[in-house]
């Protein structure tokens, strides 16, 4: 039964709430108030400061504008997201193909999730053939993590110091950083970290402990795009057959060519035993996740009738989503994306590294293709003693950021630090990347490191972005 004081409320919202064209019409500062106002002020404030709240309009494979008509160059690529580039052709065509299809039929063998099923059987590594889809990378490790207790009816898990998986709770409980820990502890019990690249580390851990599951990424991204040493994969991979503990590789920002392989364990001959997958499997359009495993594995967790519901999701196999997969998997291999990446981040690297010789602010350069990270000295010497400490720690914690800051207010370059390791600007670029626009990107960090000597003379142009920042609000 409707009563007055219902309909009342239902014409009020109908009054009060914005619809798809108020959306496009808000101006940046509406923008930016809205998300103070209902969603997270601290997090607006904080890109706020750095010149982070602009309002994007358009984008198209590597360019994206904002609302005042100034064009970017993207090398942040959503955190490894986006391989194809904004907006590719072909995904958005794949998608207008099936807009007439349903797209959410729960009791259902949907078609196009059975085909990027199979795709995903062809292009992964080895003996992997059975995958759940799902809607984010974080998902993909939970669903990772649980088929590896039901498969071996162990609980706990090992995992690398220092590595990032997501941040929902069977994720986050084998994720290497307090900072995101601490707050919702206590997480899963049984999960044993060992530090990332050594391997006596490793095989010490497992003889004393027998889990699940060792999950590990081939490159950690947010812990600073660390590279471990040549065979550690390997032999992480020989030494966990060994122990009878399955080997998870969470390739989420390392998969789909990003480091000039399809996937980065490939370049070590590795063949998981489970593998994670997102971001760039949607194409830059859609969200999506899945993770895959043998058959062995598959039948020993949810095989047969009883077990066949034991791990599902409302959106899995959405048809929006497997179309974008099963496309973005189409043009990786047509437009040779993973050779493309290798090349490119090759020429990349050896720019950075001509820089690092040039100014001592550059402590280190690392990567693989085109996931590339860039570590910043931290300031030492009489600063650091006149500030107590304190010049180094800021540094530590705001230098890359106020880096990034740099490079897009005065050179239009979108770039970001890395979560675990804020010190580190990560440098991501579609695969579509050409020399000339790498070549745009090396020669603002050659300016910006020219005119900015440390940390200090950073933060105060930072300090100026941030005074327009206020004015403009």
């Amino acid at each position: 039964m409707t009563t007055n004081n219902d309909t009342n409320v239902s014409v009020m919202a109908t009054e009060m709430i914005m619809s798809v064209e108020d959306a496009l019409a808000l101006s940046r500062g509406e923008v930016h108030a809205l998300y103070k106002n209902c969603g997270n002020p601290g997090l607006a404030t904080l890109l706020g400061l750095v010149g982070f709240d602009r309002q994007f309009v358009r984008a198209e494979g590597m360019r994206i504008w904002d609302s005042e008509g100034n064009e970017y160059l993207d090398f942040l690529g959503a955190y490894g997201a986006m391989n194809l580039g904004h907006n590719h052709p072909e995904i958005l065509g794949a998608l207008e193909k099936v807009r007439e299809l349903p797209n959410l039929i729960p009791a259902s063998l949907p078609t196009m999730l059975a085909a990027l099923l199979h795709n995903l059987s062809v292009i992964t590594p080895g003996r992997l053939k059975r995958s759940f889809h799902c809607n984010s990378g974080a998902e993909a490790v939970e669903g990772a993590l649980k088929i590896a207790r039901a498969a071996t009816g162990r609980a706990g898990f090992l995992y690398c110091e220092n590595s990032f998986h997501g941040k929902t709770f069977g994720a986050l409980s084998v994720t290497g950083r307090d900072k995101y820990r601490k707050p919702f502890e206590p997480l899963l019990s049984e999960c044993k970290a060992v530090p990332f690249g050594d391997i006596n580390a490793l095989e010490q851990a497992l003889s004393k402990f027998k889990p699940a599951a060792f999950i590990v990424e081939p490159i950690q991204g947010e812990g600073g795009v660390n590279v471990p040493p040549p065979g550690y994969l390997a032999g992480a991979a020989r030494l966990c057959r060994e122990h009878g503990v399955l080997f998870i590789a969470d390739e989420i920002q390392t998969g789909f060519g990003r480091t000039g392989a399809m996937f980065a364990c490939q370049l070590e001959n590795v063949e998981p035993d489970i593998m994670c997958m997102a971001k760039s499997l949607g194409g830059g359009v859609e969200p999506i996740g899945a993770f895959i495993t043998t058959d062995d594995i598959w039948q020993q967790a949810y095989g047969g009738i009883e077990k066949a519901t034991l791990h599902t999701s409302t959106f899995s196999g959405n048809t929006r989503a497997a179309t974008a997969g099963v496309a973005a998997i189409g043009v990786l291999l047509k437009e040779k994306l993973p050779e493309a990446a290798a090349e490119k981040g090759a020429y990349f690297l050896a720019g950075l590294l001509d820089l690092q010789k040039k100014y001592p602010l550059i402590k280190e350069v690392r990567g693989r293709g085109l996931l590339i990270g860039v570590e910043l000295t931290k300031p030492g010497g009489l600063a650091d003693k006149l500030t107590m400490g304190m010049a180094a720690k800021l540094s530590n914690e705001y230098m890359a950021s106020l880096v990034a800051g740099e490079l897009l207010n005065k050179h239009h370059i979108i770039t970001a630090y890395t979560l675990n390791n804020p010190n580190v600007i990560r440098l991501e670029p579609p695969l579509t990347v050409t020399r000339g626009e790498i070549d745009t990107v090396l020669n603002g960090m050659d300016d910006a490191l020219k005119r900015n000597k440390g940390f200090f003379s950073f933060a105060a142009t930072g300090a100026e972005t941030m005074i327009k920042s206020f004015r403009r609000k």
